[in-house]
């Protein structure tokens, strides 16, 4: 397994909670709407967060490689998600139940205070995505992706690209154009 929260000390302890599985691509493991009750952990692959706007997908994070995903807060308060989680690229991934989940934040506090850490980034990421939203053009937004996460560009479908970045397919194309 690459490198991944599975890989960091403590968490050795508790492989045996997760089940591998592997995945095709385009396939939902949580619809909007739905109650999370399992986390996921990417061994391999590639997976979106996507919510529906009037018919309309937008997908609002990627997640790769040792990357932990879940509607959290949904899985830790039982409300229905407001999103959805999709594959987009075959996976390989670990997933955990909520109860045993819990066992291990109850059971160490090492594993609960990088799980913090890990939530705090995610708050930090969600800030950001939303202020870009509403001061930066698309074409910054574009110039923002290709600076700080290059592997979006690499790995993910220009028309995914184009909902994250709040655009058509067609915008996203002229501003590469300009590039």
């Amino acid at each position: 397994m690459k490198e991944s929260h599975l890989s960091i000390p403590g968490w050795e302890n508790y492989r045996h909670l997760f089940k591998r599985q592997e995945v095709s691509s385009k396939t939902t493991l949580l619809s909007e709407g739905e109650t999370a009750t399992k986390a996921y952990f990417i061994e391999k692959g590639c997976i979106r967060v996507w919510f529906n706007n009037n018919g309309k997908d937008v997908t609002f994070q990627f997640f790769f490689e040792g990357e932990g995903v879940s509607s959290i807060e949904s899985f830790r308060t039982n409300q229905p998600s407001l999103f959805s989680i999709e594959s987009i690229e075959p996976c390989i991934i670990h997933t955990i139940s909520k109860k045993d989940y819990m066992t291990i934040l109850d059971d160490s506090p090492a594993i609960k205070a990088q799980i913090d850490e890990v939530l705090f980034q995610r708050l930090l990421f969600y800030q950001k995505l939303f202020l870009s939203r509403i001061k930066d053009n698309p074409e910054t937004r574009y110039r923002e992706l290709l600076e700080h996460h290059p592997q979006i560009l690499q790995r993910v479908p220009q028309h995914y690209i184009a909902s994250y970045l709040g655009i058509t397919p067609v915008s996203l194309s002229r501003i590469r154009s300009r590039r």
